[in-house]
């Protein structure tokens, strides 16, 4: 069945997108951290907003409900329970409706304890969990829930779209490159998205297929990633969730 919505990006701050999925008339939008670019493209689009997803509690992420409340009095926030704004709390098993689709709304701790994700057939809301070419720090989740959490997003079929809420793509694919020198889909990816971030256009979203693909923190299983992460660990590495571990230490100081 053909989407009943389009999908646009609006960029917020230096690097985040606000994923609005609109018809002629009406929008959602995901992650609203700030309401001015949200605001203005609503307002040229001739869109009203009909709800807000929230995926973690994060200010670059829910900064802009205060204002959106205002000017669209009963707005309905759907989100983690407790997170300032949300309206409605939602959690893992939780289903919400969408431009007459179903969207399942999946808990996917490990950068928060929080995050939630929202699937919408075929597209994929995964906040700061995966990223092009990577996946998000963790502040107060784990890295084990991070690890499962991105374990589960990787069975997805491989058609799946993803749209995470930052542009981080380029650096992600250099630090990838470094774990993976031999890996061609990495530097094939890299041309691509280069020549796309000169052009002014997003990298996002990104197939779940090209993630299996590049994408380090989804192929701790592969030989040459192993290898690499132990060698920076500085002894053997056997299990995948301690190659993650180590991958996720590296690139916080990549």
């Amino acid at each position: 069945m053909a989407d009943l919505f389009r999908l646009s990006a609006v960029s917020a701050f230096s690097d985040n997108y606000i994923w609005v999925l609109h018809d002629q008339s009406r929008a959602i939008a995901v992650d609203p951290g700030d309401a001015t670019p949200l605001l203005a493209f609503l307002a040229q689009q001739q869109l009203a907003l009909s709800a807000v997803w929230i995926t973690h509690h994060h200010a670059d992420h829910i900064g802009g409900l205060p204002q959106l409340g205002s000017h669209f009095p009963g707005l309905p926030v759907y989100g983690p329970a407790g997170v300032n704004g949300v309206t409605q709390a939602v959690g893992e098993g939780d289903t919400l409706t969408a431009f007459g689709s179903t969207v399942q709304v999946w808990a996917i701790p490990g950068h928060t304890t929080n995050h939630l994700a929202y699937l919408a057939g075929q597209h994929l809301f995964c906040g700061d969990t995966l990223f092009g070419a990577g996946c998000g720090r963790v502040f107060d989740g784990t890295i084990l829930q991070l690890f499962h959490s991105l374990q589960r997003l990787a069975a997805l079929p491989s058609e799946t779209l993803c749209y995470p809420a930052h542009e981080y793509t380029l650096s992600n694919l250099a630090f990838a490159a470094a774990v993976e020198p031999g890996n061609a889909a990495i530097r094939a990816r890299q041309a691509v998205d280069s020549d796309r971030r000169k052009r002014g256009l997003p990298t996002l979203p990104t197939t779940l297929a090209a993630e299996l693909a590049s994408n380090p923190f989804l192929r701790t299983s592969q030989a040459e990633v192993g290898r690499n992460a132990s060698e920076h660990a500085g002894h053997q590495l056997t299990r995948d969730e301690d190659i993650f571990a180590t991958l996720r230490s590296w690139k916080n100081n990549f």
